[in-house]
């Protein structure tokens, strides 16, 4: 018995090392079960104006108090509290009045809930310069996501810029998207905010008290979505597409997951951080963005894109005449940069759409305006090539063109001095071969050769009487 325990449990061991890095790399994927709640109060003179039949401060005061208390019992949640404009009467016009009253720490509750009802609004609303030293509340402590709550009930005073510094800090990962209460403010004020973080309107009492149970549930219920990636029909059947989410402050991404259906069709599900606004981008070729999606916290969100997908495929006889594998360019029409480059001898995925197509056979073969239907294969049938076989004999210089049918001439290539022979896969179609010698004294010993190539068949062409 103690043998097998002994086997048992050395089998453990390397089943969960081995499988290990796979569950790492997992979790990577989950937001952290940890997080940071920065309060950042304005206590400015303007809190004293009454919401209701209630100074502001007070209201605020009272259900932050409450909020932090019920908070008290959850041991995955730290919080702080920044105040500002409470320092300083507004006749000094003190643009640095910021103080982090109470910083982060396992069971400061009652400390931050004491600090609240002890603060005397009076001075000036300096959100850009307060949110700037926010940068330094936070512990340099893996592991957390840290969030700021701004509750104010004013814009700057000071000439800062608080949209700009909380683009800046959120770049660095100082913090995640801010959310902004407005109490008595309105939604005309939503404009000046919306670039700072997710604004809430706070009225009255009972919407402020609203806008903070939204803040929770966008902070710390477990919020899931699954992508349902469409096709022609807005059918949700399209799957094995990489999907990232990318944080639209950021660019950076948050999320990759490669697309799966279980046997029923289903896609699955992945956990997401709520507090974030992302851009979904499903990596089809060329890629498609669904932008600002916003999740609603605490609940299975659906995020709808339309894939509709074709293949392309190439079918070209005698392509192995080209002493290197042929390939295609596809680009969007109009643009120079290639969203792929194709082998000829394998099908591809694109998204169902036009484009513009260079092979590069000898001469290149261009195909312009080539539309990709979806759910189908998509067939382009090309030429084979023949061989041209070229005997100059001496060095000299030389061209080639191509003649199309209505006797107009395309450069092909120029053929350098220090080659007396050339021999190559070449594609179908009339050609004329301009040649000087580098000993010939004058033009007029230039040749001029005119020939056609046939598929499958080698065009042999020797100057000077070779």
């Amino acid at each position: 018995m103690k043998n097998l325990l002994r086997k048992a449990t050395v089998i453990a061991g390397l089943l969960s090392l081995f499988s290990f890095p796979v569950f790492a790399q997992l979790y990577k994927q989950k937001p952290p079960e940890k997080t940071r709640i920065l309060f950042l109060l304005d206590a400015s003179g303007s809190m004293l104006a009454k919401l209701g039949s209630v100074r502001r401060i007070d209201v605020a005061t009272k259900l932050l108090s409450d909020l932090v208390d019920s908070l008290s019992v959850n041991p995955n949640v730290e919080l702080a509290l920044r105040v500002y404009g409470h320092q300083y009467a507004r006749a000094y016009n003190n643009c640095t009045d910021t103080k982090l009253e109470v910083g982060f720490s396992a069971k400061n509750h009652r400390d931050i809930r004491a600090k609240l009802y002890q603060l005397t609004p009076q001075g000036n609303t300096p959100i850009a310069y307060s949110l700037e030293q926010t940068a330094n509340d936070f512990p340099k402590v893996d592991g957390y996501r840290n969030v700021v709550i701004i509750i104010t009930d004013g814009i700057e005073s000071c000439e800062g810029d608080p949209c700009a510094v909380s683009k800046a800090l959120q770049s660095k990962n100082i913090f995640l998207k801010p959310f902004v209460i407005g109490l008595g403010l309105g939604l005309e004020y939503e404009k000046n905010f919306e670039c700072l973080g997710k604004y809430f309107d706070a009225t009255d009492v009972p919407r402020f008290k609203k806008s903070l149970n939204e803040v929770l549930r966008q902070t710390l219920m477990e919020t899931t979505a699954s992508v349902e990636l469409l096709n022609e029909n807005n059918a949700p059947i399209v799957t094995d597409v990489n999907v990232s989410f990318i944080n639209t402050v950021t660019r950076q991404s948050v999320y990759d997951f490669v697309h799966y259906r279980d046997k029923l069709g289903r896609p699955d599900s992945v956990i997401l951080d709520a507090v974030l606004t992302y851009d979904v981008v499903a990596n089809t070729v060329p890629p498609v963005v669904k932008r600002n999606v916003a999740l609603v916290g605490g609940i299975h969100n659906i995020i709808d894109i339309p894939t509709p997908q074709g293949n392309l495929v190439f079918q070209m006889p005698g392509a192995s005449e080209y002493s290197n594998p042929v390939q295609a360019s596809v680009r969007l029409p109009g643009q120079t940069q290639s969203l792929n480059i194709q082998k000829l001898t394998e099908p591809f995925l694109y998204l169902a759409g036009t484009y513009d197509i260079e092979v590069q056979t000898f001469p290149r073969t261009f195909i312009r305006g080539y539309t990709i239907k979806p759910s189908q294969d998509n067939s382009i049938t090309l030429p084979g090539p023949g061989v041209l076989n070229l005997t100059m004999g001496v060095r000299g210089i030389g061209s080639l063109y191509k003649i199309n049918p209505d006797g107009s001439q395309e450069w092909v290539c120029n053929f350098p001095g220090n080659i007396t022979s050339f021999v190559s896969a070449i594609q179908p179609g009339e050609y004329k071969f301009v040649f000087r010698a580098q000993s010939a004294n004058g033009s007029k010993f230039t040749e001029i050769k005119k020939f056609s190539i046939r598929t499958g068949s080698t065009e042999t062409i020797k100057l000077y009487g070779r």
